[in-house]
């Protein structure tokens, strides 16, 4: 079990790393080159950058992701191919994406892409906050303890 993050936008990257880290929990950063970063990581973290292209980033988390890992993402699309690979994916703002939320989001996405092409407006996402950070904690801890690998 690994834990990998689309790390471009992702506020709790910190909070994985220190979670992780007396775990013996790998973490993978999957970031595109727009984003390079020359911050000395963890031992149990590694880097992975991938050219700028629209989905690479995407396209490397399903490449690395296997049953049983966990995956960090606010991507709906990609949360969308990761749950059939037996993944655990959730949302940095503290919800895990399931078979019975994942149409919905989908849905929802799709219906305001549809209004934005037509000219409409949406509302944007709420800013992150302390309450969203510490419901991520809140699960990511649940689901690192459900694996049974704490160090």
């Amino acid at each position: 079990m690994k834990v990998i993050v689309d790390a471009d936008a992702c506020p709790v990257k910190d909070t994985i790393m220190k979670e992780t880290r007396n775990r013996q929990v790998p973490v993978v950063l999957v970031s595109s080159l727009s984003h390079y970063s020359t911050q000395d990581l963890p031992d149990h973290v590694r880097a992975v950058y991938v050219e700028a292209g629209p989905d690479a980033a995407d396209f490397k988390v399903v490449q690395l992701a296997a049953k049983d890992d966990i995956v960090v993402t606010q991507d709906y699309g990609l949360a969308s191919l990761l749950l059939p690979k037996g993944c655990t994916v959730l949302h940095h703002k503290g919800f895990e994406y399931d078979d019975r939320n994942i149409d919905h989001l989908l849905e929802t996405r799709y219906m305001g892409s549809m209004i934005r092409k037509g000219g409409g407006r949406t509302k944007g996402p709420k800013p992150f906050s302390r309450e969203d950070k510490a419901a991520f904690l809140k699960i990511f801890r649940q689901k690192l303890g459900s694996t049974g690998e704490k160090g």
